[in-house]
């Protein structure tokens, strides 16, 4: 499954040199993964408040290949590699005009209130698979 989510950059977004702060490029990724739950039908607040479970960053691997600069219009492409009860692998990508400008590989485990690992519902899992 592939998801796309398609994004501006504004001047708020880039740096004194005129492109887009290294760290923006996570948040929009961030973005990117919380659009692709919402559209396969997961509730994030539900989840946290009827199962006790979040998700939490574990990992990134990420790939600066060439600068976004004010104006452009992204696109982030977001692949789910692998799901397991409390794990979610994705591949993020953002691309301007077709050509990856930045890749990465993001570990997303799901955690209780108290840090500890916390097995999602099957019904859940089933709609990331």
């Amino acid at each position: 499954m592939t998801h796309h989510w398609p994004i501006r950059v504004y001047y708020e977004d880039t740096d004194l040199a005129g492109i887009v702060y290294y760290a923006n490029y996570l948040k929009f990724i961030e973005r990117a993964r919380s659009e692709m739950v919402r559209g396969l039908g997961v509730d994030q607040a539900a989840l946290k408040r009827d199962h006790d479970i979040v998700f939490a960053v574990r990992r990134v691997e990420a790939d600066y290949r060439a600068p976004a600069k004010f104006d452009d219009e992204l696109v982030v492409e977001t692949k789910l590699v692998r799901a397991s009860p409390v794990r979610l692998e994705l591949a993020q990508d953002i691309l301007r005009d077709g050509a990856v400008i930045f890749a990465a590989q993001v570990t997303l485990v799901t955690i209780n209130f108290a840090g500890k690992v916390a097995k999602l519902p099957p019904d859940v899992l089933a709609k990331l698979s």
